[in-house]
C-alpha cells in the first residue's frame, strides 16, 4: 500500500492531523482482522488516544480529506434537542443516520423500498415519519432526558422527571469547577435495546484546568466502538464543537480535547479510502469562530458557526456499514 512517511511525534513541524494518519495506518497493517456485526470484516486495535490543543479556535477538523463540518454540526445541535426522530435532520440535508430506520422499516414491512424513495417519505409525510423515523433513545434522550422512576407507596414504580446531564454539567462548570464529576453519559444499559445504535462516542468528561480568566475547559471523550475511516473525522469535530460551546457558556477558554477509543477499526471495504488517505499530507490550520453566545447551550443555530482557513483535499466516498 502506498503511503507517506509520517513525521515523529515531537517534531516542532508536525501537523496534528497526523496522530490521525498514523493511527489509521497502524490499524490498517496492524489489526486484527475480524468479523463484526455487520458482516463487512474490520480489522481492528484495542485502546487509541489522540489529543488536539483547542487554543485560539483550533479544531480537529481533517484536512486530508473535505469533512462536511456543517452536517456534524447539525446533527449535535439535534442531539443538544433531545430528539431521536430523523426528520429535522432529513429536512436539513443531513443523511448520517438515514440508513437504521430504513434498514427496520423494510424488515418490519416486507416493501422493497429504496432508500432514497423512503426518505422522501420521512420529508414528505409528517405522521409516516413519526411511525418510521425515530431512532429510539439514543445520544439525545439520554443526554437531556435520562430517564428516572420512582417507587410508589404501592409497591409499583413510576416514570419520573428526566434528568437534563447537559444543562447540570454547565451548572457545575460554574459553581465547582474543581469537581471531577463534569460527565455526560450515553451508556443507559436499561434502554440498549430499544436504541436504533448504541452510543459510540458513549461518555464525556469535562476537566478545568486554572481559575479567573486563566480557566481553560479539557474535554476527555472515551468512544467505545469507533469506525476511523468515516465516523471518526465528525466525532472529533463534534466532541471539539461541543467544548467550544461548554467553554463559551461558562467563560472560559477551551483547552485540550483527549479523544480515547476501546475498538477501534477500520472497515475491510474501506480500503480504497484508506489508500487514498495514507498518500495525502495535512494542510492549513482551520479554526473554529463563534459569532454570537446565546443564552444557554440549547439556543445555539447553525448560522453561530464559521469556520476559517479550511482548504481540504477532496472528498473520498466509501460505504456505511448498518
Amino acid at each position: 500500500m502506498a503511503s507517506i512517511a509520517i513525521p515523529p511525534a515531537g517534531t516542532s513541524t508536525r501537523h496534528p492531523e497526523w496522530q490521525y494518519l498514523e493511527l489509521m495506518r497502524r490499524i490498517w497493517e496492524d489489526g486484527s482482522e475480524r468479523i463484526d456485526r455487520t458482516g463487512v470484516g474490520t480489522r481492528s486495535v484495542a485502546g487509541a488516544m489522540l489529543r488536539f490543543d483547542l487554543d485560539g479556535g483550533a479544531m480537529p477538523l481533517l484536512t486530508t480529506k473535505r469533512v462536511y463540518w456543517k452536517t456534524a454540526t447539525r446533527e449535535m445541535l439535534w442531539f443538544l434537542t433531545g430528539d431521536t426522530n430523523i426528520r429535522p435532520l432529513v429536512l436539513q440535508g443531513v443523511k448520517i443516520w438515514n440508513e437504521w430506520p430504513h434498514v427496520r422499516y423494510v424488515k418490519e414491512t416486507g416493501e422493497d423500498v429504496s432508500l432514497e424513495d423512503f426518505i422522501q417519505r420521512i420529508a414528505d409525510d409528517e405522521a409516516f415519519a413519526a411511525e418510521w423515523g425515530d431512532l429510539g433513545p439514543v445520544y439525545g434522550k439520554q443526554w437531556v432526558d435520562w430517564p428516572t422512576y420512582r417507587y410508589r407507596p404501592d409497591g409499583l414504580y413510576e416514570k419520573g422527571p428526566g434528568i437534563n446531564q447537559v444543562a447540570e454539567v454547565v451548572e457545575s462548570l460554574r459553581t465547582s469547577p474543581g469537581s471531577r464529576r463534569h460527565i455526560i453519559e450515553g451508556w443507559n444499559v436499561a434502554e440498549l435495546d430499544r436504541m436504533a445504535l448504541p452510543p459510540c462516542h458513549k461518555t464525556y468528561q469535562f476537566h478545568v484546568a486554572g481559575e479567573g480568566e486563566n480557566a481553560r475547559l479539557n474535554c476527555l471523550l472515551y468512544q467505545r466502538s469507533c469506525d476511523v475511516a468515516l465516523g471518526l473525522p465528525f466525532n472529533l469535530w463534534s466532541a471539539a464543537l461541543l467544548t467550544r460551546m461548554m467553554a463559551q457558556q461558562t467563560d472560559m477558554e477551551a483547552g485540550e480535547l483527549v479523544w480515547m477509543g476501546g475498538d477501534v477499526h477500520l472497515y475491510l471495504n474501506h480500503e480504497h479510502l484508506i489508500t487514498e488517505q495514507l498518500t495525502r499530507e495535512p494542510q492549513g490550520h482551520p479554526r473554529l469562530e463563534i459569532t454570537r453566545k446565546p443564552s444557554s447551550i440549547f439556543d445555539y443555530a447553525i448560522e453561530d458557526f464559521e469556520v476559517h482557513d479550511y482548504a481540504p483535499l477532496g472528498p473520498i466516498k466509501a460505504p456505511v456499514a448498518v
